[in-house]
């Protein structure tokens, strides 16, 4: 038999975790493995909000591919097309002409978007908390509020300074509301001109709960905290424009703030708008429990595969029909493990196994020493649901060095306050250069005479 090549399109939590088992299981001569992604990290996204609150260090929250994948051919570059038809993937690499990649197995694990509504003001005023840039930004931008806060004499300035709207009460907009609320907290120690009481925190949210994922006494229980910390929690309510940073709610409710998060859901790559492979009507890849990619009638795309958040999986641990997997890092894990185990079995003339997993619970931390946790059915809040989320993760970001780095920033937290300088400066480092700069016309080109 040829050696087979395995392209893996995209390195989030199914991609890394499904090339780092696929080179450790088949052998040199079976396979070749390629990832293609155009950053050259995977994200570990559970540590977005303490990453961006300071609790960790933002590098330690992400995986260096080429560091892991070490017998895999990492390719920085977008997929552009997929034409499953042909076996070829067209990479447009960061730099130079696009490039056809021939493959006989491909992972189409591309991840997923932030999911936004066409809301005025949305796309110019507002900032996801998706990847390690937004989170980065975030934590800057806020603390620089507070410089602008503390420096001007107009109260309207001030105010809307001060204000903060997340919009959307899942597990990203709590966490990131209360954990960068919890920064503020600490940092206004430095600042005598401000008082906690002069900070607004809004968290807009369209259902009458929040945290859908866990119990409803859960979900009010976080209420509860959030509410005593003094946070302005609109549940029922929608946003429906932010045009020049003045926020206008459903419930008849307008202010002005200078920051808005944007954290209500997330959907498919738009990338799979450009292959040929079946999907669903949510635009997500349709697949059977062993992880291959099926058409409308069930049937097998021979070497086309996925799982994750752009993937529609069926769940067999549920009672209820046609039920699939939730788009969670504990799923995904687990079904990249399943996934590449089944392209190994394939590879090797077998058959491969279904994947079963019944959800074993949710941890979300409320800030620092503060949490809520529902596993296997167990309900802990304060601060043992909070270990148990600092525990739970750590032990699932890949890598031993990793896992070191994030126990160290933790544990130096213990003895030293945290970091609360910002370094805005990062996101737009030429205009210091460019103000010094002289500037010079341009000499007038001679035509060229034929």
């Amino acid at each position: 038999m040829s050696k087979q090549r395995i392209l893996v399109v995209g390195a989030g939590h199914v991609g890394l975790y499904a090339a780092l088992r696929l080179t450790k299981k088949i052998k040199s001569h079976e396979a070749e493995v390629t990832v293609v992604d155009p950053q050259p990290h995977m994200t570990y996204q559970p540590f977005l909000p303490e990453a961006s609150a300071g609790n960790i260090s933002p590098r330690h929250s992400v995986v260096p591919l080429r560091r892991e994948l070490k017998k895999a051919n990492v390719l920085a570059g977008e997929v552009t097309r997929i034409e499953h038809a042909r076996k070829v993937a067209t990479v447009q690499p960061i730099v130079g002409p696009a490039r056809e990649v021939p493959y006989d197995h491909i992972v189409v694990v591309p991840g997923s978007v932030s999911r936004t509504l066409p809301i005025p003001g949305l796309r110019e005023h507002a900032v996801g908390f998706k990847t390690i840039g937004e989170a980065i930004y975030l934590r800057n931008h806020v603390l620089e509020r507070l410089d602008v806060a503390a420096a001007t004499t107009d109260p309207d300035v001030r105010r809307n300074a001060l204000t903060f709207v997340f919009v959307g009460g899942g597990y990203a907009g709590i966490e990131a509301l209360a954990e960068m609320e919890d920064m503020a907290h600490d940092a206004l120690r430095y600042y005598p001109e401000l008082k906690h009481s002069d900070m607004r925190w809004v968290l807009v949210e369209a259902t009458r709960r929040v945290l859908p994922e866990v119990d409803p006494d859960m979900g009010a229980y976080t209420v509860q905290v959030l509410l005593k910390r003094n946070m302005d929690i609109r549940l029922d309510t929608r946003l429906e424009s932010c045009v020049d940073g003045l926020v206008r709610l459903s419930d008849g409710d307008e202010f002005k703030a200078d920051t808005i998060v944007w954290t209500a859901g997330v959907k498919p790559s738009p990338m799979l708008n450009q292959t040929d492979l079946p999907r669903d009507e949510r635009g997500r890849l349709t697949c059977d429990a062993q992880l291959h990619i099926v058409g409308p009638d069930g049937a097998i795309v021979e070497g086309a595969w996925s799982a994750g958040d752009c993937s529609a999986v069926p769940d067999l641990t549920s009672e209820t029909p046609g039920a699939l997997c939730s788009p969670s890092a504990q799923h995904a894990v687990r079904q990249a493990a399943r996934m590449a185990d089944n392209i190994v079995a394939t590879i090797r003339g077998r058959r491969g196994k279904d994947y079963a997993h019944k959800h074993v619970g949710s941890v979300a931390s409320l800030g620092l020493h503060k949490g809520v946790a529902q596993v296997y059915g167990i309900k802990l809040t304060g601060i043992l649901a909070w270990l148990m989320h600092r525990t739970y993760h750590m032990s699932r970001i890949p890598s031993f060095n990793r896992k070191v780095r994030v126990v160290v920033d933790w544990t130096l937290a213990l003895f030293l306050r945290r970091e609360v300088v910002s370094l805005g400066g990062l996101h737009r480092p030429h205009d210091p250069f460019t103000e010094v700069t002289p500037s010079i016309p341009a000499e007038p080109r001679e035509e060229l005479k034929i």
